[in-house]
């Protein structure tokens, strides 16, 4: 069972990881990871274990670590095995969410519909991580939600890619009002397929990626 400096060290780095204040590619150091985490080098480098395990972090022989780099193709991969449990959150969410957790959403929304209005695409693809978030929370399923919190971790740099497209963002923010006002008016149905149409949607836009350069990015 791991310690707990070893956790906190852990969370720290995916964090890190999934707001992309560490980008694929990004060497970590053992030496400023600690001063980072606050914890010992061993539990840093047992976080640092674990984090490869999950596919978030690849040992180099003779080169230390260094955060993934998902290729197009792989991140095409992981949308698809993100979709049925997107779908099942979505679901659960619409059956549990309570009355907080509804406003929450619907408040969030706006904040997002506010972020595409002004150009802030940025923040938009920050706004779209902490929706699923809430999604997650309001469904009350842990399984499913570390399952797809370590997928949709691999996901940023080509989430903040694809938010970048013209006429993405808009697409994205009318999915995912589909997604909340079904959430919101607790039909679990619709809640499920507006979440794999969503997850759909993204696959389709990476492929189109994949086409238009020719190559993985």
């Amino acid at each position: 069972m791991a310690s707990p400096a070893q956790d906190s060290a852990e969370q720290v780095l995916r964090v890190a990881i999934s707001r992309g204040d560490m980008p694929p590619g990004y060497r970590l150091v053992e030496a400023e990871l600690v001063a980072l985490t606050g914890v010992s080098r061993s539990a840093v480098r047992l976080a640092i274990d674990a984090l490869a395990v999950e596919g978030l972090v690849e040992r180099i022989q003779n080169k230390g670590a260094r955060v993934r780099v998902v290729s197009t193709e792989e991140a095409v991969a992981i949308t698809e095995c993100r979709e049925p449990l997107e779908g099942l959150l979505a679901r659960k969410a619409a059956e549990r969410r309570t009355a907080e957790e509804a406003e929450r959403l619907q408040a969030h929304l706006r904040v997002m519909a506010c972020a595409v209005h002004e150009g802030d695409l940025v923040r938009y693809s920050e706004l779209i991580q902490e929706v699923h978030g809430l999604i997650r929370d309001a469904a009350h399923h842990p399984v499913a939600a570390g399952l797809v919190q370590r997928l949709q971790a691999q996901l940023v740099r080509h989430q903040f890619r694809l938010s970048l497209r013209p006429g993405r963002p808009r697409v994205s923010l009318a999915e995912f009002t589909a997604l909340v006002d079904a959430v919101v008016a607790g039909d679990a149905d619709r809640a499920e397929e507006a979440a794999r149409a969503h997850m759909r949607s993204v696959v389709a836009a990476l492929a189109e990626t994949v086409s238009d350069t020719g190559a993985t990015a």
